[in-house]
């Protein structure tokens, strides 16, 4: 592992995802998620980290890195968080990972992240596609690193960061030696849009793209151990319903309506 403590720059590694827009109409084919036409978008959780990682390096210096996995669609997300003012990315973009699990996800992020310097590590805390929950814990328990997740304020000072999370019926204070992974979540910043001159820097940063061999991976060990059976959508709501009649009638029918069928009188 490479990293660098103290002084006042700091190197920041940022994971990141490309999702569908939360808004985007979910469609199925031959039983999987139909991508056509869709708008991509970072995964929401992850702005909070990219946002993050951008307040540290202006505030302590440094270099921002977003490290991804995907395909040859996931450069317009990752050109997103580099016009919002991350430094570099890398892309690991390989056909075996396509159908793989967390487990070997993480472990090619791993194996990129450990050819960095790095002081932090922020992730966000879930996949709104998947629901995952699991990168940050595996991702620092993979480093050997220690880990804070659902942080919603960070404050860095020399090697330690100091954070506030959420936990069941209240909240905590932890603190982390550096190298650390965090998680962020909403509340813990406000992240910004890029900027015309952003957007325009963005097209000459560097991104470099890796096959799993470059980090060292043979491809045919990746895999997965869960099995989808069904993708199904969920029951379209019923429409309102009009009664019809006159007010003293459509009382009456909606009395038996919330009583009969509905049952909450």
């Amino acid at each position: 592992m490479l990293y660098q403590q103290g002084g006042s720059r700091m190197n920041i590694v940022v994971c990141l995802k490309q999702t569908f827009d939360t808004e985007a109409l979910i469609v199925l084919k031959d039983g999987k998620i139909d991508p056509t036409g869709v708008t991509l978008v970072i995964n929401p959780d992850d702005e909070y980290a990219v946002e993050e990682g951008i307040r540290l390096k202006e505030k302590h210096g440094g270099e921002v890195v977003i490290v991804a996995i995907g395909n040859n669609r996931t450069p317009e997300a990752i050109r997103t968080a580099l016009a919002m003012g991350a430094d570099r990315a890398a892309l690991i973009d390989d056909p075996a990972l396509a159908e793989a699990d967390d487990q070997s996800n993480i472990e090619a992020l791993a194996q990129y992240i450990s050819t960095l310097n790095y002081d932090i590590i922020l992730t966000g805390i879930a996949n709104v596609d998947t629901g995952s929950v699991q990168l940050a814990q595996r991702l620092a328990e993979r480093l050997n690193l220690p880990c804070a997740n659902m942080v919603t304020k960070l404050d860095i000072e020399g090697t330690k960061a100091t954070t506030l999370r959420e936990i069941d019926g209240g909240k905590e204070i932890l603190e982390l030696p550096l190298p650390a992974v965090i998680a962020a979540q909403q509340g813990l910043n406000e992240p910004r849009y890029p900027s015309v001159p952003g957007i325009m820097k963005a097209k000459k940063k560097e991104l470099k793209t890796f096959k799993l061999p470059d980090l060292g991976i043979d491809a045919s060990s990746v895999g997965t151990q869960i099995q989808i059976e069904k993708i199904t959508l969920p029951v379209a709501r019923r429409t309102g319903h009009m009664i019809q009649g006159e007010p003293a009638e459509a009382a009456g029918e909606l009395a038996r309506i919330l009583s009969a069928e509905k049952k909450v009188l």
